[in-house]
């Protein structure tokens, strides 16, 4: 898996003189010209083929991390929203995902349910890095994650089927013609019990998963417009490690595309609505890990997202400007059973809201000989509103608690800019500023949550994150080697921070009994966090030997204002400084392909007070495939390959939970 690392793809080229029976335009607007002045990557095909999730690709990426260190295949729904460059990692995540266009990110929460998009429906991923001003707008705080899916000029099939240890096995298929892309998937394990070892209990169980999801796209030429008609739904259920504790999240979505290009002008409409739904059971853990007690059972979590996103570009010659307007809304509520009382579950709760954001934006480029120039700016209007929390006793149904807070909206401004000139031959530099804010998502706002005996209420009272951030970076080819290298310097205002209130045993407003080795935390904007950062990325292609290496540096620092002055000071929660990848291909010979991939992550703290020290990490995952006919191989993969104890959280009982163990699977897949 090796990432084409410094360019996004150049305008398609003209049309061939002599063209097949059937021509189906696409249903997009080429890559901007001025994207070249920021720092940016794409994963192609190959990058994409070893990896079952676009999470496990994105992992060549350093900085590039989910909440945790666990992939998606072991961590919580809640826990997998995208954040890059490790500034401050987030279960809502701070980076703005899309398939063609649309959002993937959750309505509720903002994560990403990773098993939904296998990679061989994929055709490429685009990685921009820094506040996303311009067409992305809110949520890409700090960069975009573009995917987009696979098409044809004639027909073609991707087909994968792979098992191994752990009880792990996994089935894909993608069938396609030029107006058609049918695929499912599905996929179990792997099982392992994250705590092992001395602290391992009665109460630790084996995770487990069980995915699964079906998409069909349709296009068509309807006149001079080409169109689209994108369907999908996925459900994946979940064992959580302890006994009681598990989750569900299951959803379906919809987008339609229209678009026209014309020598490089055109324009693109689009809407989408995306539903989701999430159950999740904690439980509080008895000391000596020996027992656990039902502490929420949160049955439902229905939500629904839908927005519109619009763009025309004027493309001309050596000049380019873009047009758009953009909107997103949001509404649920989390339907939970709580205060477990003598064999029951005694009180209930609703809670929940609405959110909206909406945004116009103008961006231009210019393109001379040896430079390039771009700028764009915009203006959101977000709000929240509907914000309620209603508790009752379950057995006579009397209520307990009615809160509404008030609702709470704005308008901000935001732009980015940058250039990038060719300094000499085959080497450019590039700088770029930059601003952009997410809003808080309905799960920050109004759902408390828990994990093992540690409590995190919501707040609907959060306002808005802001970044503000710049670039400074130096690329080329030397031989065969192409290389990236550069430096940022970020701002992130009004960060969105689970703050430590309190340490149990003890009883709380709202929140009730925390036990003994609980933690009472609640999201709260935390003063800021600056951080500054190094980058640099290289390739090389020897015969049939490609290697690659990246690595990244963050200093990241909170200051925690007359809000949190206790994380004055400390570093954000899951922050890991250095974090480097490396890789190596080699086809020895025709039929054989051999990978090595390697992953080190420096320590960082599981919590805000950086008392919970996460150790550092080296992983290794090794592929061979041997290839049976054209288009299909045979492949052993063995993730984990040394069988490193990667720690991914720690309880405050000093119980510490370990990703998967190394784990072997065997497997065939079809590419014709």
């Amino acid at each position: 898996m090796q990432p084409a690392m410094f360019a996004l793809p150049d305008l398609p080229p003209p049309p061939p003189t002599e063209v097949e029976a059937i021509v189906i335009r696409p249903v997009e607007l080429p890559p901007r010209a001025g994207d070249a002045v920021y720092s940016r990557l794409r994963l192609d095909a190959d990058d994409l083929s070893g990896a079952m999730r676009p999470d496990g690709a994105l992992r060549q990426v350093p900085g590039v991390s989910l909440f945790r260190r666990n992939g998606s295949e072991a961590a919580n729904p809640t826990t997998q929203g995208l954040s890059l460059r490790s500034i401050a990692p987030s279960g809502a995540g701070r980076a703005l995902v899309t398939l063609d266009g649309a959002p993937l990110n959750d309505p509720f929460g903002g994560w990403v349910i990773w098993s939904a998009v296998p990679t061989e429906r994929l055709a490429s991923i685009d990685v921009v890095r820094g506040a996303g001003a311009g067409a992305w707008g809110a949520g890409a705080l700090t960069g975009v994650v573009s995917l987009s899916e696979v098409s044809g000029a004639r027909p073609f099939v991707r087909a994968d089927a792979s098992a191994g240890d752990h009880g792990l096995a996994r089935a894909v298929f993608v069938v396609g013609d030029p107006g058609l892309v049918v695929s499912g998937s599905a996929a179990r394990g792997p099982r392992f019990t994250p705590v092992r070892g001395a602290t391992r209990g009665a109460a630790d169980r084996p995770l487990d998963l069980e995915a699964y999801n079906g998409a069909v796209r349709l296009q068509a030429d309807l006149g001079a417009v080409a169109g689209a008609l994108s369907l999908a739904a996925w459900r994946e259920d979940r064992e959580s490690g302890l006994a009681g504790a598990a989750s569900r999240s299951e959803g379906a979505s919809a987008a339609v595309t229209l678009a026209q290009l014309e020598a490089g002008s055109g324009w693109r409409l689009q809407a989408w609505v995306r539903g989701s739904d999430l159950q999740n059971s904690s439980v509080s853990v008895a000391a000596g890990r020996g027992a656990t007690t039902p502490a929420s059972d949160q049955y439902a979590t229905p939500a629904v997202g839908w927005g519109v996103n619009a763009a025309w570009r004027l493309n001309p010659g050596r000049w380019s400007l873009e047009a758009g307007a953009d909107a997103r809304f949001a509404e649920g509520e989390a339907r939970e059973r709580f205060r477990y009382q003598s064999g029951a579950f005694t009180r209930g709760r609703e809670s929940g809201g609405r959110t909206s954001v909406g945004g116009l934006y103008l961006e231009g480029a210019w393109s001379g000989e040896r430079v390039l120039h771009s700028g764009g700016v915009r203006i959101d209007a977000w709000s929240q509103d509907r914000a309620v929390r209603r508790e009752r006793d379950l057995a006579t149904g009397a209520p307990t608690l009615d809160s509404r807070a008030p609702g709470a909206s704005g308008v901000r401004g935001s732009f980015r800019f940058g250039s990038r000139v060719e300094v000499a031959e085959g080497v450019a530099v590039r700088a770029a500023g930059y601003t952009g804010f997410r809003p808080p998502t309905l799960n920050e706002l109004h759902r408390p949550f828990r994990v093992g005996n540690d409590v995190t209420e919501a707040n609907p009272g959060l306002r808005p994150e802001t970044l503000a951030g710049a670039d400074l970076g130096l690329e080329g080819e030397a031989g065969p080697w192409t290389w990236s290298a550069g430096a940022f310097v970020n701002r992130l205002s009004d960060p969105v921070t689970n703050v430590t209130l309190a340490t149990g045993p003890g009883v709380f407003p709202v929140a009730g009994f925390i036990p003994a080795g609980g933690t009472l935390r609640q999201r709260r904007n935390a003063g800021r966090i600056d951080a500054w950062g190094l980058e640099a990325e290289a390739r090389g292609t020897f015969g049939s030997l490609d290697l690659r290496a990246a690595a990244a540096w963050t200093d990241a620092e909170v200051d925690g204002g007359t809000s949190a002055p206790q994380l004055t000071g400390l570093r954000p929660a899951q922050t890991a400084r250095f974090t480097a990848t490396a890789g190596a291909s080699w086809r020895p010979v025709e039929a054989v392909g051999l990978e090595l991939s390697l992953r080190h992550e420096g320590e960082r703290f599981d919590d805000d007070l950086n008392t919970r020290r996460l150790k550092a990490a080296l992983t290794a995952d090794a592929r061979a495939a041997w290839r049976l006919s054209a288009g299909t191989e045979l492949y052993l993969a063995v993730d984990n390959l040394a069988d490193a104890r990667v720690q991914t959280a720690l309880a405050g009982d000093g119980a510490a939970s370990l990703s998967a163990p190394r784990t072997v699977r065997l497997g065939v897949s079809l590419r014709r």
